[in-house]
């Protein structure tokens, strides 16, 4: 992990640590606090010049109304980040809460990519995918997805933050939720996961 700019490293410690505060007590206790934020866990799609990845990532949100931007943040060595840069679009499965296993599937880079591009299918790591219209790869299993445009990207330190305006969405195989009733999506409290901090 690489400290923003004018934050300083003490130690293996990031960022500044309160006087008087034990470094490493202080360190332990800010991981925990932000892991506790709570955050969605999605598979992100990916692709340029014929490549294509999906990746698990937790740092994802709704930035803006007008437009609707969602914005990401990868790490600068991620297959993602390389493919985000050269092909300029991405897509965000949002998956059913029962899909925990899922997820680890996709925490590091797909070896095994098997997409008719003509037909707009194929499957990535043996599950099936789908292409949304920027050719991003969908996972068929998602409760929804988001296919979006990078309109911006924003170093920071360690990450980059990726701002993408959303093109299209739909509802996975299962349709829409009842009128009033939200959809139930993954989050990284439903697994034993964690990152950041």
């Amino acid at each position: 992990m690489t400290p923003g700019a004018g934050t300083p490293r003490q130690g293996g410690i990031v960022g500044p640590v309160p006087a008087g505060a034990d470094a490493d007590a202080y360190d332990r206790l800010r991981r925990r606090v932000l892991w506790s934020m709570p955050s969605g866990l999605y598979v992100l799609g990916t692709r340029a010049e014929g490549r294509r990845n999906l990746m698990t990532v937790n740092w994802a949100t709704q930035v803006a109304l007008e437009p609707k931007l969602v914005a990401l943040s990868v790490e600068h060595g991620a297959r993602s980040h390389e493919l985000l840069e050269a092909g300029g679009v991405f897509a965000l499965s949002l998956l059913p809460r029962a899909e925990r296993a899922l997820v680890r599937r996709f925490v590091k880079p797909v070896t095994e990519i098997d997409v008719d591009e003509h037909r707009g299918w194929g499957t990535m790591q043996g599950e099936p995918v789908m292409l949304a219209g920027t050719g991003s790869p969908v996972l068929a299993a998602a409760a929804a997805w988001l296919d979006c445009e990078v309109r911006q990207a924003v170093g920071l330190g360690s990450h980059t933050l990726f701002v993408g305006e959303v093109v299209d969405c739909a509802f996975g195989s299962a349709g829409a939720p009842p009128a009033g009733e939200r959809l139930e999506v993954l989050r990284m409290e439903d697994t034993r996961m964690n990152y950041g901090g």
